[in-house]
């Protein structure tokens, strides 16, 4: 008869000395604009080629994908929000580490997310900048848009962004280039995600 018990189970501890890491989720929360992705996969990049296993989610891919049924209503944010979050929790479970990039608008989503992974896996990066410059870099035309009318419920124009208070760090793109951004990052980052000194895995 086959031990179907718990404690048969390879557990996250187990997980995570495989993959040499502390499973974490970096949870990047801006305005549109303010330059989220661009250092996500600025950070993804760099912890790959330190030996991290990681996981990079942003709105464009579940928003295709895994919530394409969702709009931009509150309900639908804090859904979007709830499922991603659901999804943290499994990857960290498996000891991989996510970066995620999400405008997650208000302190009650984040809080429902902070929640929903755990505490102490969780980590708020607040990617600042002011609404002006996030608006100059509008690659997409999003906020023309949503000023033309053309997009409702648009987060920063007629939908509000409410400032993360307490940050665990706080990073500010409006004067500082990607690589100082990332290097601070880094810094912060590291000494919560690490088993396996940097030193070792550099020279593996």
């Amino acid at each position: 008869m086959v031990d179907s018990s718990t404690s048969s189970r390879i557990t996250r501890r187990d997980k995570e000395h495989f993959l040499h890491q502390h499973a974490r989720s970096i949870w990047m929360t801006g305005l549109s604009g303010a330059g989220k992705t661009t250092l996500g996969l600025a950070l993804e990049k760099k912890l790959f080629h330190l030996g991290f296993f990681i996981q990079l989610l942003d709105g464009d891919h579940v928003r295709t994908g895994l919530n394409k049924d969702l709009r931009f209503s509150d309900a639908d944010r804090t859904e979007n929000i709830r499922r991603i979050a659901e999804v943290n929790a499994l990857y960290n479970h498996s000891g991989i580490i996510t970066i995620n990039c999400f405008i997650s608008p208000t302190h009650a989503i984040r809080q429902m997310a902070r929640a929903t992974i755990g505490s102490a896996d969780f980590i708020e990066v607040f990617i600042k900048a002011p609404l002006s410059v996030c608006e100059e870099r509008d690659v997409k035309g999003y906020y023309r848009k949503a000023r033309q009318g053309l997009i409702k419920e648009f987060t920063g124009v007629d939908s509000p962004f409410e400032e993360p208070e307490h940050p665990d760090l706080l990073i500010d793109t409006s004067f500082s280039s990607v690589d100082q951004c990332l290097h601070k990052m880094i810094g912060f980052i590291l000494p919560k995600i690490t088993i396996t000194p940097v030193s070792q895995r550099v020279s593996q």
